[in-house]
């Protein structure tokens, strides 16, 4: 793989009262053209730190930074404007505008001192408005936008800008979830298509770890550990950066699941594989209720049965006293129940003399 930018034992941080705030320490890694990369990690673990750093808006604190085979403090302002694009999150100072205009900015490293654009240059604009679905936009002014759409002009700028490498903190920060997939495929097609270096922060692990080429995992204590997607999740590093007691992740789906804690439980009778059944065993564990799976409902004072065609079914002492077809329902029927047996239990228990 083409290495378009390498960090070697960086530094990052600040500087406050002339004194050093390092915030992120003994970085070293690469980035590669063609691939698209994502930087996930903690709040507060130097994600944006780490792409200003990276972009030349702030200094770093120690070692080194390579862009294209040339040290990142070795280039001009206007060199840097034609080798990365940056997107950051706050845009709140863009104003009276339109989208068109601001995508329109993005040529400014090719349009010379008068800032005109020529042909080739308006159909780069327009072909990035397409590229990000914004076309219909063009001529809205900024401050009558969305936040989420106001980002999706951000990035359009982005591409348009031409350079080989695009930085993105948090892109998909303010957009719906299909935008949020739409935005990371489109991003992930631009990098093989257009030969891009495209490295983006973003807190949508999932989703990261289903598109992305390349991941960075930042944190404050770890460290930086840097990979494949499933090369992470076999060796583990997912599940040590961010699993936790009530967080549990799955390494061959690459997926988060919330662990709830039950305080009872109640048998389940039915096809443990259908999704009935799975859907059902998931509302009952959030809702406190810990499934049992059974082959009959004998012996069981409350038992669910979930039926072939569908249904739930509510057995009490072995026969059904409820069917119903929507969860919801049963749900509404079952604590009332498994409570009634417990009660009774708990009388007949109190009134037993141990020693008769």
């Amino acid at each position: 793989m083409n290495t378009t930018i390498e960090i070697s034992n960086l530094n990052t941080g600040y500087k406050i009262k002339g004194e050093n705030k390092i915030i992120s320490s003994g970085l070293s890694a690469k980035l590669y053209g063609s691939n698209l990369t994502c930087l996930l990690g903690p709040n507060g673990s130097g994600k944006s730190t780490l792409l200003r750093t990276l972009s030349a808006f702030q200094p770093s604190l120690g070692g080194g930074i390579t862009v294209i085979n040339r040290s990142l403090d070795q280039y001009s302002a206007a060199e840097l404007a034609r080798v990365m694009s940056v997107v950051l999150t706050d845009n709140s100072g863009i104003k009276n505008m339109t989208a068109e205009e601001i995508v329109s900015m993005g040529r400014s490293p090719y349009t010379g001192f008068w800032g005109r654009l020529t042909e080739r240059d308006k159909k780069i604009v327009d072909k990035c408005l397409s590229w990000v679905g914004i076309t219909a936009l063009a001529k809205r002014k900024v401050h009558t936008l969305s936040d989420g759409e106001k980002q999706k002009v951000m990035i359009a700028k982005a591409i348009a800008q031409e350079t080989p490498i695009i930085f993105l903190d948090e892109p998909t920060a303010y957009l719906d979830y299909p935008s949020k997939i739409s935005m990371m495929m489109l991003l992930h097609r631009l990098s093989k298509a257009l030969k891009k270096t495209i490295f983006m922060s973003t807190h949508d692990m999932e989703h990261a770890l289903q598109v992305a080429d390349q991941i960075w995992l930042l944190d404050n204590e770890k460290g930086l550990t840097t990979g494949m997607p499933e090369d992470l999740c076999m060796d583990g590093s997912i599940e040590r950066y961010f699993a936790n007691d009530q967080l549990a992740f799955d390494r061959l789906s690459a997926t988060f699941s919330i662990h709830h804690e039950t305080a009872r439980s109640i048998p389940f009778i039915g096809d443990g594989k259908s999704m009935e059944y799975m859907l059902c065993a998931k509302a009952f564990v959030r809702n406190g209720i810990e499934p049992q799976a059974v082959s009959s409902a004998e012996g069981c004072p409350v038992a669910i049965r979930i039926a072939e065609d569908g249904t739930y079914r509510l057995l009490e002492d072995g026969q059904e006293t409820m069917c119903v077809n929507k969860i919801e329902h049963l749900l509404r029927c079952v604590v009332p129940a498994i409570t009634k047996h417990q009660i009774t239990a708990i009388r007949e228990s109190a009134e037993m003399n141990q020693y008769e």
